[in-house]
């Protein structure tokens, strides 16, 4: 009788599963979804940083997206070198964008921004933010812990030892924009790569007004304009108490650098400025034009004689 329980049990068991893998097998074939080959084709192509610079989830989502169109996408990671592949395969053109680079926006280094507490606690830029305002008195600021260097998969950003502050290596960065989520501060921005790496920017995003600013950070940016009344080409605009420079209208004469009185504005990867020519000393004795005094002659005076009526005057 048992025995009898146990087969039973089996048939039924088994024909359960039979079942459902039938049902399973013809709901598959009716809603398949034929998936183009192109897609593995793509990603293969593709890096696989999955970084998300490119717009998209990761290089799966981003080889679907070219596969449907190939207008607006590129992958800074990968390269012109690996969308033309990409655009042989698809049958279609790309057009590579700027090229872009990281940039740190805060040059508030120990020096320049003292440290007015310690934080003993994860050693995480997105933990202190979530906090409290920070170690030093800008609340703005880099916090140096490494949250950016993690998210880097190229090993493009470090924290400089001396300065306490993120700093970006051009030769490594792929402008895939992971430093820049990583920031809690918002401090890291892409822009432009320029010829040699040349750059002109403004190191602070503090948006405390000068005197707070000043105070907290020697290199802040005090909002003072004069580099905005300074640029002939509309580059730079102050909201906020805190200036930017637009590098799509910027012409980098740097003229904006000089007018600067806290050394907000930086300039990367440029020759040395040449010294200005001072004036001459004044030798002893040398009359300069300023001692020079201009001596005009003075008229001829003409003297005219008025002729007698007498006939015998002499």
């Amino acid at each position: 009788m048992e025995d009898n329980v146990i087969a039973i049990s089996i048939a039924v068991l088994g024909g359960v599963a039979v079942l459902a893998a039938a049902i399973l097998y013809v709901v598959a074939k009716k809603f398949k979804v034929d998936e183009d080959p192109r897609i593995d084709e793509v990603n293969e192509l593709l890096p696989g940083a999955n970084c998300g610079g490119c717009g998209f989830a990761g290089c799966r989502n981003f080889a679907e997206g070219c596969v449907k169109s190939l207008e607006g996408k590129f992958c800074n990671v990968g390269g012109a070198d690996v969308m033309n592949k990409i655009a042989e395969i698809l049958g279609g053109t790309v057009t590579a964008p700027d090229p872009k680079v990281a940039v740190v926006r805060c040059a508030g280094s120990t020096a320049c921004r003292p440290k007015v507490n310690n934080f003993e606690g994860a050693k995480s830029c997105a933990v202190v933010a979530a906090t409290y305002a920070g170690e030093t008195g800008c609340a703005f600021g880099c916090i140096g812990l490494g949250d950016c260097v993690t998210a880097c998969e190229f090993g493009g950003v470090s924290i400089n030892p001396e300065t306490g502050l993120a700093q970006i290596n051009e030769s490594l960065c792929t402008a895939c924009g992971s430093c820049v989520k990583a920031c809690p501060k918002g401090i890291i921005e892409l822009r432009k790569k320029a010829a040699k790496f040349r750059k002109v920017y403004v190191s602070c995003v503090n948006k405390d007004k000068g005197a707070v600013a000043k105070k907290a950070c020697s290199s802040a940016c005090i909002g003072c304009g004069k580099c905005a009344k300074t640029c002939e080409f509309g580059a730079i605009t102050v909201e906020n108490n805190v200036a930017y420079i637009d590098y799509t209208k910027c012409k980098m004469c740097r003229k904006c650098v000089e007018a600067c009185p806290t050394g907000a504005i930086k300039e990367e990867n440029f020759p040395p400025r040449k010294p200005k020519e001072a004036a001459a000393p004044k030798e002893l004795g040398q009359p300069t034009n300023a001692d020079k005094v201009e001596v005009k002659p003075e008229p001829e005076k003409i003297v005219l004689e008025k002729k007698s009526d007498n006939p015998n005057a002499n």
